[in-house]
């Protein structure tokens, strides 16, 4: 075999193959790839009946790729090509589906792929061609030369003397007698058998990988009473895993599953191309152990380097609520603040319930929501957005969407004295007096939630409205704001610490 790699004046990360003659003919699928040694069988994705690609949270997924395969008896070696570059190859499992299943006597996992630099480096300490073309007569000959180095640049020995290049300059080009075994064009997991009959028998091989990830994206619509709202969920998939899966079986896992973190990893890619696909049909949910199982219901191709959508659920007239939301700071309880005024922010929150009574009642795996509402000329406008975690059925969802315009807030304390400094269980008591006045500049009243977490050990001695108790430490009030007009609280409280 001759290898014939232009090297004239180019990057070495741009070296074509431009010259590959076989010794013998190939009779494989895809004949542009290396001859194997004679005892080697190969598989390729044209042996592959079909592929289950199942995707975890975290960088993780599980390969399940069935072929058809022709085996010899006795002992041989078995090239499986196309895996994932991110294999995990200590995990990887090869079970008959059909027929007699072989031994797995040996396994090795090749991803140093064939590139034009790799090649060079491979050759250090061989000899190779070096073909170069008179500038006048155009004239070509060709020198042996022995490859010295090929780090940051490339030193050959031509003859008697010793020439060095910069890294991308080489007059001419460089031929190559063969290519190394150990290089391999795509990613092969070689498997050494040990098989009691020869014959064609369904394989499966599984194995953990990375390069793989998902995750989920919401986008909601809200109706213009704030009362309904058009919920969209989409999954997100990346390949990076140096391969493609091909009319894959697509399941996804909502869930923490525990991985054992290894020292070193191979060697991520990080190219990506994004492509949207079209609408899809919602996935097919199940449980799984302590986790939830997605399921795609058709097969889909997953190109390597591919961010695709594939529809998750589709959740019209989801019943929702608007909660505007005061809280304070827990240190105006331990010292005194003065008489000025502090401004306090009103977040806006959007409730739902996911139960069916809502028109959702699905769990849902954790994302971002994004909600967006018409305006008076029917034009979708973005309010807001926020993250939620894994959420199963009947959990309230609350998503924060931003700061409200119209409905302010301000504290003032109006009274504060220290009641005692040691001694006793308690050690410190304080007692003071606060007044919380919001503004409403809508034409219409709000309801708004005032939420203050009081420390310590406390008493409530006077308040203007009656409050609820929250969790740790935490008091609610809940007051109606008339439109275009305010609504005052007071309270005062006594702490010990």
């Amino acid at each position: 075999m001759r290898v014939t790699l232009a090297l004239a004046c180019c990057p070495l990360a741009l070296l074509v193959l431009s010259e590959v003659t076989m010794a013998q003919s190939e009779t494989a699928t895809d004949a542009s790839t290396t001859a194997p040694a004679a005892t080697e069988s190969r598989s390729t994705l044209a042996d592959q009946t079909a592929v289950a690609v199942t995707i975890y949270n975290d960088d993780l997924a599980l390969i399940r790729d069935r072929r058809r395969i022709e085996l010899p008896a006795g002992r041989g070696t078995l090239a499986f090509r196309d895996v994932s570059a991110r294999m995990r190859p200590e995990t990887a499992l090869l079970r008959a589906i059909e027929g007699v299943a072989p031994r797995v006597v040996e396994q090795n996992f090749d991803f140093d792929l064939l590139t034009p630099a790799a090649l060079l480096e491979k050759y250090v300490g061989r000899e190779v061609g070096l073909v170069s073309t008179h500038p006048s007569t155009g004239e070509k000959t060709e020198e042996s030369a022995t490859v010295l180095a090929a780090n940051d640049g490339v030193v050959l020995r031509v003859g008697d003397r010793i020439e060095t290049f910069p890294s991308g300059q080489v007059p001419g080009r460089i031929v190559y007698r063969d290519i190394p075994a150990s290089l391999r064009d795509r990613p092969t997991l070689v498997l050494a058998l040990e098989s009691p009959e020869a014959g064609r028998r369904l394989l499966e091989l599984s194995y953990l990988s990375g390069g793989l990830s998902w995750k989920a994206d919401y986008v909601g619509e809200l109706s213009a009473d704030e009362q309904r709202l058009d919920l969209a969920g989409w999954v997100t998939l990346t390949n990076r895993s140096g391969t493609r899966y091909r009319n894959a079986q697509l399941q996804l896992v909502a869930g923490d599953v525990n991985q054992v973190k290894e020292a070193s990893q191979a060697p991520r890619h990080e190219a990506m191309e994004l492509r949207a696909a079209a609408s899809a049909p919602s996935m097919r949910e199940e449980s799984l152990f302590e986790y939830h199982l997605y399921a795609l219901a058709h097969p889909t191709t997953i190109a390597d380097n591919q961010t695709k959508q594939v529809a998750l659920l589709d959740a019209p007239g989801v019943r929702v609520g608007k909660e505007l939301l005061i809280q304070g700071d827990e240190r105006a309880y331990r010292e005194p603040r003065g008489a000025l005024a502090e401004k306090l922010a009103v977040t806006v929150y959007l409730t739902a319930t996911n139960d069916e009574a809502s028109n959702l009642g699905l769990p849902l795996p954790a994302g971002i929501v994004r909600i967006y509402q018409r305006d008076s000329q029917g034009h979708a406008q973005f309010i807001g957005e926020d993250r939620i975690d894994h959420r199963p059925k009947n959990e309230t969802l609350r998503l924060r969407l931003g700061q409200s315009f119209d409905v302010t807030a301000e504290r003032k304390q109006t009274a504060f004295k220290k009641l005692s400094g040691s001694g006793g269980p308690w050690q410190y008591q304080f007692e003071g007096a606060y007044e919380i006045l919001i503004k409403n500049a809508k034409p219409e009243a709000e309801q708004v939630v005032v939420q203050e977490r009081i420390p310590g050990d406390w008493t409530m001695l006077e308040e203007s409205a009656p409050h609820e108790a929250g969790n740790a430490n935490t008091v609610l009030w809940r007051l109606e704001v008339p439109a275009e007009s305010e609504a005052r609280l007071t309270y005062r409280v006594r702490v010990r610490f």
